[in-house]
């Protein structure tokens, strides 16, 4: 007699998710339409971007547009710290061999060791804010993030503007920009604290930095102090600074926080909704372990979010 093969309790909960996730990114897609749908003043000279599945030139949609939009009213990004270089794996998504644009072969790097090159910066803004990277991840205009045609996904590279020598920390998550002429593109608060705003591009000089290496020099140069009293190795081996999981950036409250209550009764860990520039963004957590952080993006994958992304 053939039996059915047991489900666990846990695994029935996480797929009672799915249908969920479905509904909020399908309103998550209609009301970041309706908003490009209502910008009409466009950043001279910031980047068109195109993910490698993305609408091609002259169909209708963000992408059959050539300008961006500044954001209406902008947040002060002064003082919006430098990505944290760290090691990471190459995402999933966004790093074929070649991929094309509009009929245009593009090569990616098997990885970034060296790379150093002097080109135009561009910048890209609210047309494209909240939308998915081309690792999957969501576009934050007001974070330190660009877009590189040819470098792995993620990259952390400084970028120096060599028009006023004013240098920041950018963690490469995008593909683009897709202008011959130029090197990089930037997100807003990278290109604001680099100074081109206005200009709409800028001559830079862009360093991809190796994260083992910029964490050992920030340890050679700031060591830890000696403990007043050794503790268990086993348990401090496995503890890592706090950390959360994002799986949606939303423009609507009520949604988000729909989605945090459904999350909070099927996860072992607690959800919360952050709002900034009334973006609200869905995050698990904190997390403090590396075995934790494992399991959770399991559980969070079966739900329907394969890419969370780490934010801390």
């Amino acid at each position: 007699m053939n039996r059915q093969p047991e489900v666990s309790v846990e695994a029935r909960r996480i797929n009672k998710l799915a249908p969920l996730a479905l509904l909020i990114l399908a309103l998550f897609l209609s009301g970041c339409a309706s908003r490009d749908a209502q910008r009409t003043e466009h950043a001279d000279g910031a980047g068109l971007q195109q993910t490698e599945q993305s609408t091609p030139a002259g169909s209708d949609g963000r992408y059959a547009l050539s300008g961006d939009a500044y954001p209406l009213d902008p947040p002060d990004v002064s003082r919006v710290p430098d990505a944290e270089p760290r090691d990471e794996p190459q995402s999933r998504a966004g790093n074929r061999s070649s991929y094309q644009v509009w009929g245009k072969t593009y090569r990616v790097l098997p990885d970034s060791t060296g790379y150093s090159q002097e080109g135009t910066a561009s910048w890209y803004g609210e047309k494209f804010h909240g939308y998915a990277t081309s690792n999957g991840e969501i576009y934050d205009m007001y974070k330190m993030t660009a877009a590189h045609r040819s470098l792995p996904l993620p990259t952390f590279a400084r970028v120096t503007s060599l028009d006023n020598g004013n240098s920041v920390i950018v963690r490469i998550n995008d593909r683009g920009p897709f202008h011959s002429e130029r090197e990089i593109d930037l997100s807003y608060a990278a290109a604001s604290r680099l100074g081109f705003i206005d200009e709409g591009t800028g001559h830079v000089k862009v360093e991809a930095i190796d994260p083992k290496r910029w964490q050992a020099g920030a340890s050679d140069a700031n060591p830890a102090p000696e403990p007043a009293a050794r503790e268990s190795v086993t348990g401090s081996a496995e503890e890592t600074a706090p950390f959360y999981l994002q799986i949606a950036a939303l423009g609507s409250a009520e949604s988000a926080n729909r989605l945090k209550n459904q999350l909070q009764s099927e996860l072992r860990h607690d959800v919360r909704v952050t709002n900034e520039a009334d973006v609200y963004r869905v995050q698990v957590g904190p997390v403090r372990r590396q075995q934790d952080e494992q399991s959770l993006r399991e559980s969070l994958h079966q739900a329907g979010f394969p890419q969370p992304f780490i934010v801390r």
